[in-house]
């Protein structure tokens, strides 16, 4: 049934995505007025023609019927960049859950309005000969400001406005008065505000591995027969994924293409970013959180004219509104911050894909330790799978030693190092090369495990290891599972049973305890605050200037370090039991990741992991760099309890200052969603769990609930989303509570 009511925005800005206007669909137009489409509309009391965009379809009439205007016209060639993004909008909406407003200002380019940057030139408007008269006049006269300017402009022809108002001190009242009288004329130049400063351009003569150009050649072959893929490059870290990527780029943006590099946030280095300018030039620009306002602003502003074929930066940049777009890269695609952590909660990896289709876009993803869902995908033919085994030049896969903190502990040493690490520290210390410490913080809430035997409290029913609360329970922030803390190890009977954790500015304290020679740097979000931080600890440690890095998950992303000759993972175990079902995949890969940081140059490279689980497969996987036998394990278990990507799982999350009504809504969400699978007949393959606090229970005095249901098929899951958001409009009960959905969260809640 053809739509009868169109929401329509006139002035796509950042403030006025809120504010739609509803016209009536002429019964010629209907199969025209599709989400995104550019419509010409009658607006105002004089009833003036503008152009619109379409963000809403429906059949209720928002005022009376006879108050509401038709559409005048669609436009037909009116697929312009913004009639892209509302289409994507509209499918993140649909695909992810949420409402088109939040979507829209995900996509939409423009944060707010930022005052233009501007180049004034004051020239003369008229002939030498002119203004030599004029300037004898103004003498006569005693026009002092006028003759000093004439005077000028007589010898320069052109002088930059500022230099007029504060070196020639000339009013602005005297330029208006000369202006007037056709003497001088103001020339307008818009600037734009570049974040990459103009450097000597440097193009390298790449030789790429017989490997790599194997890649090369099959992705551009198929793009230039008009085949649009995606395609997931495995690389082993060293493997010279980067080299790939940018041989198959400067193809692409020679057919007079664009396109789009997504880097994590935390990877995007000034060692990576000049990689690319060397390469390409000023005809790159980067989106990253730590640009004002301004910057970023002109980045879109340059994308859209034109002035730029890369952009370069994380999750936000795939939304750059590119006119020409040709092909999206993904790198480190198994990181979750390219998941959303907001509403909507979008994955970047399925946006860019559906983006690509939208654009008819290639897209390339790659990784050392590709997520399981990438993985999957290429197995199963969605994805085209391409391998680089070996590292690139002289460098070779550093080797890797286990160290059982459990046999630690029966030699009495009680140390944050083993004593294998602290005789490899000080090895390299003797031989004037670097190390690297890495401190596996990530996602780590608080488990409790046994020092003397590495059991680990997890729940019967979920398989996620409990969470410590401070009234002496663990409780499972899946089901709701509670039990109190043992006083003695369950498991061996000992004594040393507690949480576990240790901090960065603590190892920082003990290195230089235990190596007081050693310079010491240490990079985690209490050094990294501001905005040029990163980048002068990672210069301080390339040039030498310590010879110890510590620091979390910060320090192992992409970094290439050719003197670290050791790296020194503390306590692997820290995310192995974070209460995630995803606990051993990021495991796996922090591990791989971090070992790839050592032997990067011409020296050998040696890796400790230090483990109270040195014989868990993620651990022994990591260590022979077996990507293959930790994915075949890992799919089983997830297979078994139906975690993704076996299956898939809609997280909704409902919050309220009110406890008992945040209770209340839950249940009846339960409830609701049963009711739904009922009827439909798949109550029996849909799996739904809770209602259960949340592991944050309560932040800032606002109560948290959580549900979670498990189905195989995602579009089942979008059904129960569609049918919950009907359900929440039409009940009282939801007054007062924010509901949120997130399909395959990576993270818990």
């Amino acid at each position: 049934m053809a739509m009868k009511y169109a929401d329509i925005i006139v002035d796509i800005s950042h403030e006025n995505l809120d504010r739609t206007y509803q016209y009536s669909i002429p019964v010629e137009l209907s199969e025209q007025a599709v989400i995104g489409a550019l419509a010409v509309v009658p607006f105002g009391k004089g009833n003036r023609l503008i152009k619109g965009y379409i963000v809403h379809l429906s059949n209720e009439p928002k005022w009376k019927e006879d108050l509401i205007k038709p559409i005048h016209e669609i436009v037909s060639d009116g697929l312009v960049i913004e009639s892209q993004l509302i289409q994507l909008a509209y499918w993140i909406k649909e695909t992810f859950g949420s409402t088109m407003n939040d979507a829209l200002k995900t996509v939409i380019p423009v944060k707010k309005t930022v005052k233009a940057k501007e180049k004034k030139t004051i020239k003369l408007a008229e002939s030498i000969e002119a203004a030599k008269e004029h300037l004898e006049i103004f003498k006569i006269k005693n026009n002092k400001g006028r003759v000093r300017l004439l005077e000028e402009l007589i010898k320069e022809e052109a002088i930059d406005y500022d230099v007029v108002i504060h070196k020639l001190n000339i009013a602005r009242t005297t330029i208006q008065d000369l202006e007037k009288l056709d003497i001088i004329t103001t020339d307008v130049e818009r600037l734009y505000r570049n974040p990459i400063q103009n450097r000597t351009i440097n193009k390298e003569q790449v030789h790429l591995t017989e490997e790599q150009q194997i890649i090369v050649d099959s992705i551009i072959k198929e793009y230039r027969e008009n085949i649009r893929g995606t395609y997931l490059i495995h690389g082993v870290t060293g493997s010279g994924k980067t080299e790939v990527y940018m041989e198959i780029i400067s193809d692409v943006i020679s057919q007079g293409k664009q396109v789009i590099m997504l880097i994590p946030e935390i990877a995007l280095t000034y060692q990576t970013v000049m990689r690319f300018y060397k390469r390409f030039g000023d005809r790159i620009s980067i989106m990253n959180s730590r640009l004002s306002q301004g910057e970023r602003y002109d980045q879109y502003l340059r994308a859209k004219k034109g002035d730029i074929d890369i952009m370069i930066g994380p999750r936000s940049a795939l939304f750059t509104p590119f006119q020409n777009l040709g092909l999206i890269i993904i790198d480190e695609e198994h990181e979750g911050t390219y998941k959303s952590e907001n509403p909507p909660k979008y994955h970047a990896r399925e946006v860019a894909i559906k983006r690509g289709q939208l654009s008819n876009a290639s897209v390339i993803l790659g990784s050392a330790t590709p997520s399981l869902e990438s993985y999957k995908n290429a197995l199963e033919g969605r994805y085209k799978l391409y391998t680089l085994k070996s590292r690139i030049g002289k460098s070779i896969m550093p080797k890797i030693w286990i160290v059982d903190l459990r046999e630690e502990l029966k030699k009495k040493n009680k140390s944050i190092f083993s004593i294998q690490l602290k005789e490899l520290m000080e090895d390299r210390l003797r031989k004037k090369q670097q190390i690297m410490l890495f401190i596996n913080r990530r996602g780590y809430a608080g488990f409790v495990s046994c020092r003397s035997c590495g059991h680990v409290m997890k729940c019967p029913h979920c398989d996620i290891s409990l969470t410590a609360h401070n009234n002496g329970t663990l409780v499972c922030h899946y089901c709701g599972y509670s039990e109190s803390t043992p006083v003695n190890c369950p498991s061996c009977g000992s004594k040393y049973i507690a949480t576990f954790g240790t901090g960065t500015q603590k190892v920082e304290e003990m290195v230089k305890k235990e190596f007081p020679g050693a310079r010491v740097l240490r990079m985690d979000m209490d050094t990294t605050k501001n905005k040029d931080s990163h980048e002068k600890i990672l210069s301080s440690f390339a040039n030498g200037e310590a010879d110890i890095l510590v620091g979390t998950q910060m320090i192992v992303k992409g970094h290439d370090f050719p003197m670290v000759t050791l790296v020194g993972i503390l306590a692997a175990d820290l995310s192995l039991y974070a209460a995630d079902y995803r606990a051993a995949e990021r495991t796996y890969q922090l591990l791989a990741q971090a070992s790839g940081r050592a032997g990067r140059g011409e020296l050998p490279g040696e890796v400790v992991i230090q483990s109270y689980q040195p014989d868990h497969y993620s651990i022994k996987a990591a260590s022979e760099d077996d990507y293959i036998g930790f994915y075949n394990q890992e799919m089983a278990y997830r297979e078994l309890l139906k975690y993704p990507p076996a299956a898939h799982i809609l997280a909704i999350l409902i919050a309220s200052k009110d406890e008992k009504k945040a209770m209340t809504a839950s249940e009846l969400l339960c409830g609701a969603g049963k009711d739904w699978t009922s009827k439909e007949g798949i109550s029996e393959e849909t799996v739904i769990i809770g209602p259960a606090a949340a592991s944050l229970a309560k932040a800032n005095d606002i109560y948290r609930f959580m549900i979670y249901i498990k189905q195989s098929d995602y579009d089942v899951l979008i059904g129960i989303k569609d049918y919950l958001e009907g359900y929440i409009n039409y009940s009282e009960h939801f007054n007062g509570c924010n509901v949120q959905f997130d399909f395959n969260p990576m993270n818990s809640y």
